[in-house]
């Protein structure tokens, strides 16, 4: 008996690997399906819809955040959006930005019931740049979870790069995921029956991927109950990894595992506020308050003041042995009756920004030339990705933009008809000058 929910597909990999044009691809295809396509973008201005070709298809754009992270809420809502219409998709496709860790948005589908009594999750196919993946494999955890939790990894831009050098670097992604199925492709070329409705998704695979892959993610890495008598105390830090940590400090039911739990809940709301958070207190006290504790290089204890007997739940950022954390009062030295270590929110490398530049007037097309190849052959490897939509003079169709690193190129699309002709360029990567990139876009007007 075949399974009646609809297939789900995620399309990750790294910024510039490829997705939009795998996507437009198996838009092309005639496989007489009714495909609801969901992209989400991290920047300030939101262009991957204009890339994507014109079809029958229906487009859901979110480009408020990180689909894993800010805007997962949006994504239920969408899907759920979807199951309510009479006209009934045939196929979800998910387009992940590129700094996405594909493993929150797969939990989606395995631990929300809604979700999961209509859709059924077919798959994760993952894109890797074969000329640029080595230079963010080592140090973005972003691009080592893209290819962890691949079902189908496609080794693109494979032209680009030599046969051995392919082969190591096929080795390596193959000691990272040695279940995936890996495919060499160029400008993204698969047929469509090897991406789509292939049932490759695997519960038990994710987990020994990820032995916490079924559990929620949540803002802290620690909790404990503590039953203590009325009066003063210092909780007292070590230096650690960090300089500072968040914590919560809550008045609860009992000493209980279920008690514990309420908690938990509780501090989700209480972290949830963060723009109410209360930076060096001096006193810490039980109660609907978000604290941020600066700890330092030296160590240091804040005083602590309980006005009742009772229990009471500590929620820490960080688990509270990289601190050696130490809760004493002028005698004694207490110790939490019950604890628990949860599964912590993944965090995104702060640093990687983008700017999005968005004016009217035609561009002249030697000039912009001459400022992209300069601004790349300065500026490529702190620029990961630069894509954008422009107004060239002379030139009734719009002109995509599309650049990896140092590499780029530009390609003529539909004609702008009535639409205004407006130019849209992205940049994101590392140490971005708004103003300088601005100014020199602008250099290039007719």
């Amino acid at each position: 008996m075949s399974d009646p929910r609809i297939p789900v597909t995620i399309l990750t990999g790294f910024l510039g690997s490829g997705k939009t044009t795998l996507l437009n691809r198996l838009l092309r295809e005639q496989h007489g399906k009714r495909i609801a396509v969901i992209e989400n973008e991290f920047g300030e201005i939101g262009i991957d819809q204009d890339l994507v070709i014109r079809s029958d298809e229906e487009i859901f754009e979110m480009n408020n955040g990180c689909i894993c992270c800010t805007v997962r809420g949006d994504l239920i809502r969408i899907l759920g959006n979807l199951m309510k219409r009479k006209d009934r998709f045939d196929y979800v496709l998910i387009e992940t930005t590129g700094l996405a860790d594909p493993g929150p948005v797969a939990q989606t589908f395995v631990m929300d019931d809604d979700m999961r009594e209509h859709l059924r999750l077919d798959g994760i196919v993952t894109l890797v740049d074969a000329r640029h993946v080595l230079h963010h494999l080592a140090d973005s955890e972003e691009v080592q979870k893209q290819i962890a939790f691949a079902d189908l990894i496609l080794l693109n831009k494979s032209d680009l790069e030599p046969a051995a050098t392919l082969d190591a670097l096929e080795a390596r992604i193959r000691r990272m995921n040695i279940q995936a199925r890996i495919e060499r492709t160029i400008h993204a070329a698969i047929p469509v029956e090897r991406v789509l409705n292939t049932g490759a998704f695997d519960v038990k695979r994710a987990l020994q991927t990820d032995p916490r892959f079924l559990e929620p993610e949540y803002p802290f890495e620690w909790g404990g109950l503590y039953a203590l008598p009325a009066g003063s105390y210092n909780l007292a830090f070590s230096d650690g990894p960090d300089p500072s940590m968040r914590v919560a400090l809550l008045p609860a039911e009992g000493a209980t595992p279920q008690a514990l739990d309420k908690a938990r809940d509780r501090a989700v709301r209480v972290f949830g506020r963060r723009h109410e958070v209360v930076e060096s207190p001096e006193t810490l006290t039980p109660g609907f308050h978000l604290y941020e504790l600066t700890i330092g290089t030296q160590g240091r204890s804040y005083h602590v003041e309980l006005a009742r007997d009772g229990v009471f739940a500590l929620f820490t950022q960080h688990h509270p042995e990289e601190f050696a954390m130490k809760w004493l009062s002028p005698r004694n030295e207490f110790s939490a009756v019950l604890e628990a270590v949860y599964k912590p929110d993944h965090e995104h490398d702060d640093e990687v920004t983008s700017v999005g530049i968005r004016f009217s007037g035609d561009l002249h097309m030697e000039r912009l030339n001459e400022w992209m190849r300069e601004l790349l052959a300065t500026k490529g490897p702190d620029i990961y990705r630069s894509k954008g939509v422009l107004s060239i003079r002379q030139i009734p169709n719009r002109v995509v933009f599309q650049g990896v690193h140092m590499l780029f190129d530009f390609q003529p699309d539909r004609p702008w008809g009535s639409d205004q002709r407006v130019n849209t360029l992205v940049f994101i990567g590392r140490n971005l000058d708004r103003r300088e990139l601005t100014e020199g876009f602008q250099s290039c007007l007719a």
